[in-house]
């Protein structure tokens, strides 16, 4: 998947993700009292980035620039390490949060096929009493509740973990991405 045409500048074959500032303080959380280099992003700075970086896909490199004013480069060297340093923590979340659901999933998968073998052992012993409506109606709603349990495992192990993965992905790609600071003339 190539950069969108026209979105994105691209510089000897490499998309930009780029952001105009005109103080550095305007990238990190301004509550957050951690050293520089562990600073947190600001919530917008970070929405803007990983959504470039997932638009521009897979295929395409990038690369994160920010202009700032002349007299703002100081910690130039700081900032750079901030933003891989902060991306690298969230790709250990974002895998942490991977490994968890599919760890709820193979929970959910134990109790659900448990509950299931249990509806159908019932089922078995409810179709024995007879065969009647009422028989038949309960055998019935045993076999569908017992599917009903397995909604969820095979949400988790069919939908549920690809988003996350596919954020692993990105922020893998955003922790090692090169962050250019590039001066702009102080107006």
């Amino acid at each position: 998947m190539a950069a969108r045409k026209g979105v994105y500048r691209i510089e000897h074959g490499v998309a930009l993700i780029e952001l105009r500032l005109s103080l550095i303080a305007q990238l990190f959380n301004s509550l957050d009292p951690s050293p520089f280099h562990q600073k947190d992003l600001d919530a917008d700075a970070e929405e803007y980035i990983f959504g470039a970086a997932r638009e521009i896909g897979p295929g395409t490199p990038f690369k994160i620039v920010i202009h700032l004013p002349q007299s703002e480069m100081a910690d130039a060297h700081a900032t750079k390490e901030a933003i891989q340093n902060y991306f690298a923590y969230r790709l250990d979340t974002t895998q942490r949060d991977l490994r968890y659901e599919l760890h709820l999933g193979r929970i959910a998968l134990l109790i659900g096929f448990g509950f299931l073998f249990a509806c159908i052992a019932a089922r078995e012993f409810v179709q024995r009493l007879g065969n009647n409506t009422f028989v038949d109606l309960l055998a019935e709603g045993l076999l569908i509740s017992g599917w009903v349990a397995m909604w969820r495992p095979l949400n988790i192990f069919l939908y549920d973990w690809w988003p996350i993965r596919r954020n692993v992905r990105v922020f893998q790609r955003l922790a090692q991405a090169d962050v250019e600071l590039r001066a702009e003339p102080n107006d």
